[in-house]
């Protein structure tokens, strides 16, 4: 017996399992995969909720975004304006259009850059904040798949919904009438009173 409990006690002892420390080396333990992975996902998505933090803006902030706002509608309202200037008066659209031929290329190019820049900038803010709000959405979604699980049991044509089972009395419970207290009283008082 004591050799027994000794070959036990050297596979089985001190805490640690040979057979187990030695089959995990051929074969993944999957309850530390588990977990693992649990670990892994949790801190991909504070990672990620740490990138789209929304910032409280302040005054100055908010007068800045004001301003941002403004280039694209000016840019498409004055096109519009010069289509009716050149309808309006053709020679005063006519000298306008002379003095911008005068432009030289260069001053072209940079207003290029500057436009570019300009809406490129807007464009990656606006993907970069569709993208918190997706992220928003996605950890709100097991929730409401959740939700929606449990509004599935509660329908009324939910098969078994209101299956009683093996329980006798509470199948003839079922197509037996209640007592309506309201309805009695209000039968007792319509009945003439009998003298």
């Amino acid at each position: 017996m004591g050799m027994i409990s000794e070959i036990f006690g050297f596979l089985f002892g001190g805490g640690r399992n040979v057979l187990r420390d030695t089959a995990e080396v051929f074969i993944e333990n999957a309850e530390a995969r588990a977990k693992r992975s649990v670990k892994q996902r949790g801190d991909a998505m504070q990672q990620f909720g740490k990138e789209f933090v929304i910032e409280r803006k302040g005054g100055f902030d908010r007068i800045m975004d004001g301003i941002n706002r403004v280039p694209r509608p000016a840019l498409a309202l004055g096109t519009l304006a010069l289509f009716g200037a050149a309808m309006v008066d053709p020679l005063w659209f006519a000298a306008r259009m002379q003095g911008i031929a005068l432009v030289p290329e260069p001053l072209w190019w940079l207003l290029g850059v500057i436009v570019s820049f300009y809406f490129g900038g807007r464009h990656q803010m606006k993907t970069q904040d569709f993208q918190r709000d997706i992220a928003a959405s996605m950890a709100r979604a097991p929730q409401a798949m959740a939700n929606i699980a449990a509004l599935d049991q509660m329908r009324a044509d939910t098969p078994g919904v209101a299956d009683s089972g093996s329980n006798a009395q509470v199948s003839v419970a079922a197509v037996q009438p209640e007592q309506n207290r309201a309805l009695e009283d209000w039968q007792t008082r319509q009945r003439p009173a009998t003298m």
